[in-house]
């Protein structure tokens, strides 16, 4: 295999050269990944020999085990195989091998359970996951998997890694994902035997092909004569699956289905691009032919693989540094404007609130805009209710370009109306078309979506008809900031505070940094698997993703309790025992690729209840999954975006990861943090400057704890976060936190909803002195007025948000002004530390 050798050396040194680089070189000698690349990959065969068990204590106490493995290798094959049952055993053995066919580029982690079977429901009785990168080529490995070091239960499993007769193949990669090139089945069943189909009952046929993104297709109980019947299936060449032909005469009341005939056509015996025929018996006299075709995709992806920010941002990011040198010249009265690579990134983060924070931040940009600041902000990101506001201004592409009065006094106009018009017939009636329409399309259908409804009308109280992608055109000057809205990607079972991936949604891309991967705006809700397009469908309205940016009915109790006490279901955490070491026996060091081996002791029946009973989500925003069918790399764990160090994280479970599902969850991203600093902290878009302005009512300080916990073990550079315990009692107006020493940390400048000068001051050093203006200024934010779920509010009560958010920025003009000038000072630093090299 030289010329395989060759050919990844050439793909590895050569092309990184032509400019299509995955790694970039970083001042501290580490590697940044980047861009997709090409890559060629050998196969390997590997055989698994489940030898024996020993010591093993079955949960049944009147009698031992009946012991018996599965093991299962998901990107391998889509089957589940088992072991023979051994009967009343405590020492079973099997000595039984299985062979499957894995890809190198890909982490491959297997899995074996070991079961007690059972009449009614088999028990799990251990299970361990195994990282199949340390095994070497040609060797014969030994493991044993030791389940209870007190009874020595154990597992004893023979590995056997050889080269496979199947060529290297090619994928395409950015070093976190790999998509191998798709096989397609196009099938077309022929029945000219019309007497298949008896009077005496129905017949049905059933065509899937496990492992692929479709589901099984069944054709029709009455077919007309010399009718033809064709099916589609995609599925990943890798898996080494079948296509399954099944025969079944059709119940009719009581009477049990009947298998007429089964037939399965392994997929690597079909040929590429030939059709060929496949004759399947049915009894003696009759047969269905079926004429097949195999084809493989290996096109470029339909969705981009990358680290760097798209080539419309940055086109944007050009256009906009002209917008912000002027307004810097301005605002900082510099005698000349800076130039472009002097300019410095400033982000703007509205935190979640719901209609608190949505009218809060009308308040803020104002005040911004008033002072000149709103034109040197490149970023303006929200989440759950901030995104309220921030997706109905940018309906107006110049909406910074001119006063938001306007804009605030029609959002005033809805937020203090009645509501009760969201619930009249007629509006009842338009929610179930639109839900209807929607689940006519296949498109996946929530209470998330009738809350995006809702919300609808409580903003525009008519038809939104409004989409993300058209925002294109209030950034495609430069113009405005560029808005970005935060979502998170959860698991169902699993706490959004041990499990979140962030995942952004702007005018032109939707997609997950920690994956590098990202679709078109106007594609998202469309249908990919193995990042190729496979079914496109209507964007969505924004509607719907203002709903699930901001929906609250997808909490848990654990969320709950996390915002209540500061603690989740963390009690439980010792009853679901992991035991884990580098590697049994030898003590081997790892690689950094390489995966712990995890063990499993299944949680009892009382703490595994409990358990769901506190992560189960009453609903979330279900999506068709763009990831779907992409592989992990075997070096996805050396990301930092990845906390596979973490061995109970689901980081370290590349099966159980996001490619791996069908659908995405997607939630408000204030269940894991209130603000949407992961998005703007990502080193590509090199922020200097964040304006946090945190719409809590308490703890205005926990995004900040949150964010730099994050930082902290991602590596990602972020100013430490040092409180006074006057702080936490009584909040000042705006804080600054930052790392003089290290330019590469942003300056911080977080601003908590508080009332503190603003009762005593109209306007910065104007005080108050009528009677009525002290009692407009005289109100508590912590009133019950403000609450998550209090969507109408009094004139007054809208007022006094704006007014003080907007007079919290006033009232801190220098502390902006110096961060600014740091900033510049910053960029002009390494402008001629770049000039002298």
């Amino acid at each position: 295999m030289l010329w395989i050798s060759l050919s990844r050396q050439l793909i590895g040194r050569v092309l990184p050269v032509l400019g299509t680089m995955m790694f970039q070189k970083r001042e501290k000698g580490e590697f940044q990944l980047r861009n997709w690349q090409r890559e060629i990959y050998p196969h390997y065969e590997l055989l698994v020999k489940v030898l024996r068990a020993r010591n093993i204590k079955g949960r049944d106490l009147l009698s031992e085990a009946d012991c018996f493995v599965e093991v299962q290798l998901p990107t391998s094959s889509p089957f589940i195989s088992r072991t023979t049952v051994a009967p009343n055993c405590c020492h079973p053995e099997w000595n039984e091998t299985f062979r499957f066919q894995i890809h190198e580029a890909v982490k491959n982690i297997l899995e074996l359970t070991l079961y007690d079977k059972d009449v009614l429901q088999n028990k799990k009785l251990a299970s361990v996951k195994f990282d199949l990168g340390g095994l070497e080529p040609g060797h014969s490995h030994n493991h044993t998997f030791l389940f209870n070091p007190k009874n020595r239960e154990e597992l004893q499993v023979e590995f056997f890694l050889e080269k496979g007769n199947k060529p290297a193949s090619e994928v395409i990669t950015n070093g976190i994902l790999v998509a191998h090139p798709c096989l397609k089945i196009q099938g077309t069943i022929e029945e000219k035997v019309n007497s298949l189909w008896h009077e005496d009952g129905n017949r049905l046929i059933k065509v899937s092909v496990p492992g692929a993104y479709e589901k099984p297709q069944s054709f029709p109980k009455y077919p007309v004569k010399d009718s033809t019947n064709t099916f589609v299936f995609h599925v990943n060449p890798i898996l080494q699956s079948k296509l399954n032909i099944v025969l079944q005469q059709v119940p009719e009341l009581e009477i049990p289905t009947r298998i007429l005939c089964r037939e399965e056509i392994p997929l690597s015996s079909l040929p590429l691009d030939q059709e060929v025929q496949h004759v399947v018996a049915v009894g003696e006299e009759h047969a269905l032919t079926l004429t097949l075709k195999a084809e493989e995709s290996s096109r470029d992806l339909d969705l981009r693989l990358g680290f760097d920010l798209c080539e419309k941002e940055q086109m944007f990011l050009d256009k906009r540094k002209q917008v912000v040198s002027k307004a810097l010249q301005k605002v900082l009265k510099l005698d000349e404007a800076p130039q472009n690579d002097e300019v410095p990134v400033v982000a703007v983060l509205g935190s979640g609130g719901g209609t608190r924070a949505m009218t809060s931040l009308y308040g803020s940009l104002a005040g911004l805009q008033e002072l000149g600041f709103l034109d040197t902000v490149t970023y303006l990101s929200g989440i759950s209710g901030s995104t309220w506001c921030i997706s109905t201004i940018y309906k107006n592409p110049a909406w910074s370009l001119t006063s938001l009065d306007g804009p605030t006094k029609r959002a005033r106009s809805f937020v203090c109306s009645s509501k009760t018009g969201a619930f009249s017939s007629d509006q009842l009636h338009y929610y179930g078309q639109q839900l209807l329409a929607r689940e006519k399309s296949s498109l996946h259908v929530s209470l998330i979506d009738l809350w995006g409804l809702l919300i609808e009308h409580f903003l525009h109280q008519e038809e939104n008809p409004t989409k993300l992608s058209d925002q294109q055109a209030a950034v495609d000057q430069g113009q405005n900031p560029y808005p970005i809205y935060a979502g998170i990607n959860v698991h169902k079972n699993v706490s959004s505070q041990d499990f979140a991936e962030w995942c952004e949604f702007t005018p032109y891309e939707v997609g997950f940094p920690k994956y590098g991967a990202f679709v078109p705006t106007e594609l998202f809700g469309s249908e990919f698997f193995m990042g190729r397009l496979l079914k496109s469908w209507p964007e969505p309205r924004i509607c719907y993703l203002q709903g699930m940016w901001g929906s609250a009915f997808a909490i848990n109790l654990d969320d709950i309790f996390q915002k209540t006490i500061g603690s989740g279901i963390r009690f439980l955490e010792s009853k679901n025992d992991i035991n884990v070491k580098d590697d049994y026996e030898t003590q081997q060091l790892l690689s950094p690729a390489q995966l712990k081996t995890q063990l499993f002791i299944p949680q009892g029946i009382f703490a595994q209840i409990i358990t769901d009973i506190f992560t189960f989500r009453f609903t979330c925003g279900e999506n068709f999954n763009f990831l779907q069918g992409l592989c992990l790399h075997e070096h996805y764990t050396e990301s930092k975006e990845f906390l596979a160090w973490k061995v109970s994280h689901p980081d370290a479970s590349p099966n159980r990861l996001t490619p791996m599902k069908k659908c995405l969850y997607l939630v408000d991203g204030g269940f894991a943090i209130n603000s949407p600093f992961p998005l703007v902290l990502q080193p590509q878009r090199d922020v200097d400057v964040i304006l946090s302005f945190d719409y809590s009512l308490e703890n205005p300080f926990q995004v900040l704890k949150q964010t730099e916990k994050y930082c902290k073990e991602r590596d990602i550079p972020f100013p430490r976060i040092k409180l006074k315990p006057e702080d936490i009692s009584e909040p000042q107006e705006c804080y600054l936190f930052e790392n003089a020493e290290n330019p590469h940390v942003p300056i911080v400048l977080h601003f908590p909803l508080v009332n503190r000068t603003f009762q005593k001051y109209q306007a910065p050093g104007v005080e108050r002195k009528t009677s009525e203006e002290k009692d407009f200024a005289n109100f508590t934010i912590q009133d019950h007025t403000y609450g998550m779920m209090d969507f109408t509010y009094l004139p007054i009560e809208f007022d006094r948000l704006v007014e003080l958010s907007r007079y919290n920025v006033l009232n801190n003009v220098q502390v902006i002004q110096s961060a600014l000038h740091k900033a510049l000072q910053r960029r002009q630093r390494r402008r001629q530390r770049q000039a002298g090299r």
